[in-house]
């Protein structure tokens, strides 16, 4: 753990909700304090420098470093929790992570071998992925920045990180740490999130020797040894070795994506995006040191020189430009092929993300989750990222010799065909681990993950008795609403890629967990609360409240106005927390939609239930209707999976973090419920753990 300075005269003593205790660090841009809230909960204060406060531009860049922090998936960065950037002190406090800066570790112990050196480049790899899917480049990637924590590396410091635009590019400045820069950044081309890789390349190189590899005595060497020496990269082990190597390559174009590194590193084929059952793997390897990587090393060697491909239509993310030969890069996704020959990528796509081999034990003597505590902001002087994102968008890809590759792809069509047709006639199969044996969807799979993979299908409960939220108007009729449209959402992320190959089957309330746990169902996407039900839950993708609708006519504005005022019961629950602040007339109703007619028809004030549910009803209706805001619970609308499917869980909890980074919630909304006067909370809640 790091030393704590004291705080010193004219050091603030509380920011926001937080008492402030010590001085992590300070920077040109500003001091990293710590601080503690009224719950106990830690954090690192990043606060600007007062010489900077009066500074609009300053300011305008600690706001930017704010947006991209808040964008990017808390699981590999410091999750922002509070912030203040109107007031005469602004600052950003984060998630306090107890662990180290790479450097620090790597200075102090030596460099990482072995699992320690694998799990941090797949961590690293995987926070990478993560940043650029948030359409952000990072622009000083480095071992100051990289915190190593117990559940694994996060990346932090987002001060110079920009968000790309629609080109993809970024017109570069000179910015970041020297030794860690691309040679596009030293020449001022246009940047992208190919930057990063090439630092991340740095990094990993200097996390396995332990030196800087473009160190100088002076910059003007460092720099000329960015653009004219080559890193030797032997000592490192296969996959890793011709990963780096190609990271830092010195053309843009000739430089692996983030996703593809990711891929390359777990053992799948680089030929897609990593979707966030990848991600969740990536994050799976890199934060368990306790068992064995399940992939085998291999001699995979770089390709070589690569040709521009034409990028296919983008699936989700748009695809940023990368540089191509002298211009602006175009930075392409592979139409075709395998990446690398890994003999384990099958075995990686139907196992366990963590497959041990027997008698293989995590090497001891290396640091990696002992105790380093990462710090929110701190980075040398704290205030250094870039912008940019490389959303799975791979380089353009290098020509190969045909003939073995054409082999080794008929080669994986035939072991694959095999593999399906062995786990149809439910087979077990043996790949260096235990015999896959779980009944999800009826089939063989380890995780529902695993299942969509390998089938491109997902079965999902929902309900079909709320407008707006989850409805079919007709039988045979497309389902519609919220629920329905996060459902679609949450496959794609998964990698369906077939809206077709989603089937919808509608659940009680009280079927829900027995589907799931006969497989009837892979996921529960239905408006179901977190509770004790014996379900697991990924997420939430919304907090709903338990509230009151009424007619939007003035009237009923707030909670003390029902005073005397009839309300609906349909049996919500609500009712009584009501009843218990303000004085009310009842009247029965049979359930929602009678509730709601006795509301238009005037025989009722108001009616209670989850803010979701109600607007759900009241948007339908040719009269305007509000929910006041009376907020009288907290209800969390998760995913449910089936226990143990951890797997999945945090797939699913990945991909709902991009939908909050992206909007996706407060869209839905407007979408669904735009004639109701209702303020969604929309703000990120906490997640539940994956089991």
């Amino acid at each position: 753990m790091p030393q704590i300075a004291p705080l010193m005269a004219g050091d603030p003593s509380q920011l926001g909700s937080f008492t402030l205790s010590g001085r992590i660090g300070e920077g040109g841009q500003g001091i990293v304090y710590l601080g503690i809230d009224g719950q106990g909960q830690r954090a690192a204060i990043k606060l600007l420098h007062v010489k900077f406060s009066g500074d609009t531009i300053a300011r305008s860049r600690f706001a930017r470093e704010l947006k991209a922090a808040q964008r990017v998936a808390s699981f590999c960065t410091a999750r922002v929790v509070e912030a203040d950037l109107e007031g005469n002190t602004p600052y950003i406090a984060s998630e306090y992570i107890d662990g180290l800066p790479l450097r620090e570790i790597v200075d102090n112990d030596g460099p990482l071998t072995g699992s320690a050196l694998e799990r941090l480049a797949i961590g690293t790899a995987t926070a990478l992925t993560a940043i650029h899917h948030a359409s952000i480049i990072h622009r000083d990637f480095k071992p100051d920045n990289v915190l190593i924590a117990a559940d694994g590396p996060r990346v932090v410091d987002f001060g110079i990180a920009r968000i790309i635009d629609s080109t993809g590019t970024i017109t570069s400045r000179a910015i970041g740490t020297p030794a860690y820069m691309a040679p596009e950044q030293i020449a001022g081309d246009d940047i992208g999130p190919y930057t990063d890789v090439f630092a991340w390349g740095a990094t990993i190189a200097f996390a396995a020797t332990g030196v800087t590899v473009f160190e100088g005595n002076s910059i003007a060497v460092v720099l000329n040894r960015i653009l004219n020496h080559e890193v030797d990269v032997e000592p490192l082990p296969e996959p890793l070795r011709g990963v780096v190597r190609s990271a830092l390559a010195k053309k843009a174009e000739d430089r692996p994506s983030a996703d593809e590194i990711l891929l390359r590193l777990l053992g799948h084929p680089a030929k897609a995006d990593a979707s966030p059952a990848v991600l969740s793997q990536g994050v799976q390897v890199a934060s368990d040191d306790t068992t064995p990587i399940a992939r085998l090393p291999t001699s995979v060697t770089d390709p070589p020189a690569p040709t521009p491909a034409t990028p296919p239509t983008p699936a989700t993310h748009p695809t940023p430009a990368k540089p191509t030969q002298g211009a602006h890069p175009t930075q392409a996704k592979p139409t075709q092929g395998v990446h690398s020959a890994q003999p384990t990528a099958l075995a990686q796509l139907v196992s366990p993300p963590h497959a041990a081999q027997p008698g293989h034990q995590f090497s001891t003597g290396q640091r990696w989750s002992s105790g380093h505590e990462a710090l929110a902001g701190r980075q040398g002087p704290p205030g250094g990222q870039v912008p940019g994102r490389a959303e799975g968008a791979g380089p353009a890809r290098r020509p190969r010799t045909k003939a073995p590759w054409i082999a080794l792809a008929v080669a994986v069509v035939l072991v694959a065909a095999v593999v399906l047709a062995t786990l149809a006639k439910g087979w077990p199969l043996a790949l260096g681990t235990e015999p896959v044996t779980t009944k999800r969807a009826g089939a063989g799979f380890a995780s529902v993950a695993d299942k969509i993979a390998a089938t491109g299908q997902v079965r999902i409960g929902i309900r079909n008795d709320v407008p707006g939220v989850g409805f079919q108007n007709r039988p045979g009729s497309p389902y519609e609403g919220f629920d329905i449209d996060v459902a679609r959402r949450l496959a794609a992320e998964l990698g369906v890629r077939d809206p077709s190959q989603i089937t919808f089957v509608p659940l009680t309330k009280a079927e829900r967990v027995s589907a799931l746990e006969s497989g009837k169902v892979d996921l529960v996407v239905a408006t179901f609360s977190v509770d004790d039900s014996g379900a697991q839950f990924a997420g939430p993708y919304y907090q709903a409240h338990q509230d009151v609708l009424v007619r939007d006519d003035g009237s009923i504005e707030k909670l003390a106005d029902l005073r005397g005022k009839t309300v609906c019961n349909q049996g919500s629950t609500a009712v009584g927390k009501v009843q218990d602040l303000v004085t009310v007339k009842l009247v029965r109703g049979t359930d929602y939609a009678d509730c709601m007619r006795k509301i238009s028809e005037g025989e009722a004030d108001a009616m209670t239930g989850d803010d979701l549910i109600l607007a759900g009803f009241a948007n339908r209706e040719n009269v305007r209707y509000k929910i006041i805001g009376a907020r009288l619970s907290n209800e969390r609308y998760a995913v449910a999976v089936a226990k143990g499917d951890a797997r999945t869980c945090e797939a699913i909890k990945g991909a709902i973090g991009e939908f909050y980074a992206q909007g996706v919630q407060g869209s839905l909304v407007r979408t669904h419920f735009g004639h109701v006067d209702f303020k969604p909370d929309l703000k990120v809640p906490a997640m539940e753990p994956c089991r």
